[in-house]
């Protein structure tokens, strides 16, 4: 049995044979129209009953084929406590299906208003019960400690954010102190925590730690690099899709063994049925269809451009 995260992780991409995690982002007008049909906006129960239920399907299309997802936090929030309740029903349910499930809230704060969010959502045995937990570096190393100790404690795992897709994360992230931009020393601190948390001894977790860090597909150059500051972390990487992120950006993440990344894709899968490439194939009617078809394309294309394509010949 699997009980680490890192340990969990490399497992779940072992059997599925690729690294990829579809990012569960519900964004009300997108959603296919039978989830919206005779909904008012104003009716928050029954959208977040559309989001659990819509969520729910691409769960049932996805969990045999990749190894995690990755809920976003903030579509649940938006309508209130309905939605979160939707959210801890998502989460949940795709526990049951064995996924992993990494909870992005980027959430921190300093000494115990950190602990308060590391226990109430870290590990199964938390309230939330998200297995992975993203969080922000920029209050400094003592409010990193809690999420550390209880992903310790109740073998979760956290991805940092490092170096983020989006165009405007250079503002601070790429600022230089002493010679070196902020995000490498965010990177450092990273790798050491993910080096004190990995046995060297232990095959299953492939080498990694329980700190991962978030590098975005958008910028590949410093996505290369960064992985090789960070041999002992995990790489969550968001930006593939929709943020014109390719296989070939994401090539540099992982090692020669295909492991070592697990790369997202949200809005490119779960609303795959309005993109040009799926729209008359399967429409909304089908779109789960869709949902599975983009899947399997991302997978063969992290296959054919990347060390992936390790993972499935060996």
């Amino acid at each position: 049995m699997f009980v680490t995260f890192p340990q969990r992780l490399a497992e779940q991409c072992r059997e599925r044979k690729n690294p990829v995690v579809v990012g569960l982002d519900p964004r009300w007008g997108q959603l296919p129209a039978s989830f919206r049909s005779g909904v008012a906006e104003a009716d928050l129960r029954r959208m977040a009953a559309g989001y659990l239920e819509f969520c729910r399907g691409v769960i049932d299309v996805v969990a045999a084929m990749v190894p995690a997802v990755k809920p976003q936090c903030a579509f649940f929030e938006q309508i209130g406590p309905d939605g979160m309740t939707a959210l801890h029903e998502v989460i949940r349910y795709a526990r049951s299906k064995g996924l992993v499930v990494i909870l992005d809230a980027k959430r921190n704060d300093i000494g115990s208003t950190a602990q308060a969010y590391a226990e109430g959502m870290l590990g199964s045995s938390s309230p939330w019960g998200a297995d992975a937990l993203t969080v922000s570096p920029y209050l400094g190393d003592d409010s990193l400690d809690p999420f550390v100790q209880v992903a310790k404690v109740r073998d979760a795992g956290l991805f940092i954010l490092v170096k983020t897709s989006n165009p405007g994360g250079g503002l601070f992230q790429d600022l230089e102190a002493d010679g070196r931009a902020i995000y490498e020393h965010v990177a450092e601190y990273v790798e050491r925590v993910a080096r004190s948390t990995c046995d060297p001894s232990d095959r299953t977790s492939g080498g990694y730690g329980l700190a991962g860090a978030v590098v975005g597909a958008t910028y590949p150059e410093q996505l290369g690099r960064l992985r090789a500051t960070m041999p002992h972390a995990w790489l969550l990487v968001p930006g593939y899709g929709s943020q014109g992120g390719t296989a070939r950006d994401v090539a540099g993440a992982f090692d020669e063994r295909g492991f070592g990344a697990v790369v997202n894709n949200s809005r490119g899968i779960i609303f795959a049925h309005a993109r040009r490439e799926y729209a008359e194939r399967f429409g909304e009617r089908n779109w789960q269809g869709a949902v599975e078809q983009a899947t399997r394309d991302m997978i063969d294309e992290l296959r054919g451009e990347t060390s992936v394509g390790r993972l499935a010949s060996g």
